[in-house]
């Protein structure tokens, strides 16, 4: 299962935020490319522990079931999966700051290790492990780096 705290991952999903640009097409959803890494970066946040993120209702009803099924194989996230509407970004956002605004994240999420991972539950699936949250992380940044084709 590949996740954040693999060596040689955080090096990868860096390399594919690299070669985005801010013309990339999407091949699904509303966002631009600035927007969906500033959609990353607020997630990011979640695992980091910097903002705790609201339960939603209905996670709180399927969210336990769906997980093993997320967190179980390297399958990526389904295109047009729902998102938190904490974490729809709607205004424009700079390309170049959202790249380095999830680099840096990306680096504190993996320095901190899994001692300094977020104890929150997540908005929809609930308590995750650090291993979890690893995994998770790195399937949403790649979901969104394949939306932008790279």
């Amino acid at each position: 299962m590949k996740n954040l705290y693999q060596p040689g991952c955080v090096d990868e999903v860096k390399a594919r935020i690299a070669r985005l640009r801010p013309d990339s097409p999407r091949q699904w959803g509303k966002m631009d490319a600035a927007q969906a890494l500033a959609h990353c970066a607020l997630s990011l946040g979640w695992a980091c522990g910097d903002t705790k993120p609201d339960r939603l209702v209905i996670g709180r009803i399927i969210g336990g079931f769906i997980r093993p099924k997320v967190m179980g194989d390297d399958e990526p996230l389904r295109r047009n999966s729902p998102s938190a509407p904490s974490l729809i970004i709607t205004n424009a956002r700079d390309l170049a700051a959202e790249q380095a605004r999830v680099a840096t994240l990306l680096d504190r999420f993996v320095a901190a290790g899994p001692a300094g991972c977020t104890t929150h539950p997540h908005s929809f699936f609930g308590r995750l492990t650090p291993k979890e949250w690893a995994i998770l992380m790195y399937k949403h940044l790649d979901h969104h780096l394949r939306q932008f084709s790279v």
